[in-house]
């Protein structure tokens, strides 16, 4: 065959068939399939808002101001679907979290224990219960289940039954060890667990923008949830048993605090250097928001119940009208989610074999490359018959 005597139309195919194995051998060859299209870019999060001090919202038309009496030293409303922080106030100062680190604590264990075992509780494991903790009456010797000891821990922020379901959970120091682990996986990067229970402790911290992750972590939950939600139960005494009631006063009215509707509980906590913390949820027109609050300066003890209650209402007024600061959400989680949901376009760029192996695109490569080497070789020739 001379080459050199191809017709026009027969060059132009082989140029075009040499082009095709160009785009052939530009394709990555692989064992696995292809890689996703890029997804769609996200929303314009601005984490370096978050890291700075004081008050961080990004107002449009027709939002709201923001509550001009909250005092705590730190706050966050996020929407707890999407993850998206509306506003926050000092969102990664660290500060000691008090019993709203029993959130975390409950978000570790609570998959590692079955809820209706039964444990007799020893002496020795109520041996560590700081002094002034709070309590919900668990005794050496006596049985309970694991269900009444979360409700100790949830309604009554029992630390006696945090110490019990800590030794049920490994242990102590295991149990902290698992607590750090799983706010690094959470993204919580502000959190340091020395006691579990929340007891203040030297160099145990949090923040607002971490308690908020917990609560939205725990309301996906939903054993978490129906705990941190139960305003009253009965914790067992032998053969009876005692009411108690959730100290989360948002929840339950008392003390002259007002419910809040579409509470959702999470928790809250005191202790005399942490100050009041809380963080809360509620539900409003097909939309959950989680508020983190603090140590509020101003007011009394209660004074944390109503700033959660400003914020709340901010939220769920605002939420249409602001744009986030923020998220919730590891960068690294979203991208992930986004490339999930992108749709698969790269795999029907490039034809599998039907037992799903690439031998077809192999073949295709190589049959490319020789109509490209054929190619070039006619243009040489070509060249050299003008010459």
């Amino acid at each position: 065959m001379v080459i050199r005597y191809l017709s026009r139309s027969s060059s132009a195919r082989t140029a075009a068939l040499a082009a095709a194995a160009l785009v052939l051998l530009s394709t990555p060859v692989s064992a696995t399939t292809a890689e996703p299209s890029p997804p769609k870019p996200g929303p314009a999060y601005s984490s370096d808002l978050l890291d700075r001090p004081g008050v961080q919202a990004r107002p449009g038309a027709g939002a709201p101001a923001l509550p001009d009496d909250v005092s705590a030293l730190s706050w966050l409303v996020a929407d707890a679907r999407s993850g998206e922080v509306l506003a926050a106030h000092n969102a990664h100062r660290q500060l000691p979290p008090a019993s709203t680190l029993k959130s975390l604590f409950a978000l570790t264990a609570l998959p590692h224990l079955d809820a209706v075992s039964r444990h007799k509780v020893t002496q020795s494991e109520l041996d560590g219960v700081g002094d002034g903790s709070s309590l919900v009456g668990v005794e050496a010797g006596r049985s309970y289940s694991v269900a009444d000891l979360w409700r100790g821990v949830f309604l009554s922020s029992g630390n006696d039954a945090v110490h019990v379901l800590a030794k049920l959970n490994g242990g102590w120091q295991q149990t902290v060890r698992q607590m750090r682990a799983k706010a690094r996986a959470l993204g919580a990067r502000d959190t340091h667990v020395v006691s579990p229970d929340g007891y203040d402790a030297a160099g145990q911290v949090s923040s607002a923008y971490d308690l908020a992750v917990f609560g939205r972590a725990g309301l996906a939950d939903p054993e978490f949830s129906r705990y941190c939600s139960t305003p009253v139960a009965k914790f067992p005494h032998g053969n009876w048993s005692y009411p108690i009631q959730n100290t989360n006063r948002l929840l339950t009215g008392a003390d002259g605090v007002a419910r809040y509707p579409g509470l959702l509980g999470i928790k809250n906590g005191y202790t005399s250097h942490a100050g009041n913390t809380l963080v809360s949820a509620a539900q409003r027109d097909g939309r959950t928001l989680v508020v983190s609050v603090m140590n509020p300066q101003a007011g009394g003890s209660y004074r944390v119940y109503e700033e959660t209650r400003a914020l709340l209402d901010w939220g769920f007024k605002a939420a249409e009208h602001v744009r986030p600061v923020g998220s919730l959400i590891p960068e690294s989680e979203r991208r992930d989610a986004a490339r999930a949901a992108a749709p698969d376009a790269g795999l029907a760029a490039r034809p599998v074999g039907d037992d799903g192996s690439d031998w077809t695109s192999i073949l295709l490569v190589s049959a490319g490359s020789v109509v490209f080497l054929a190619g070039a070789v006619v243009l040489i020739r070509r060249r050299r018959a003008r010459v």
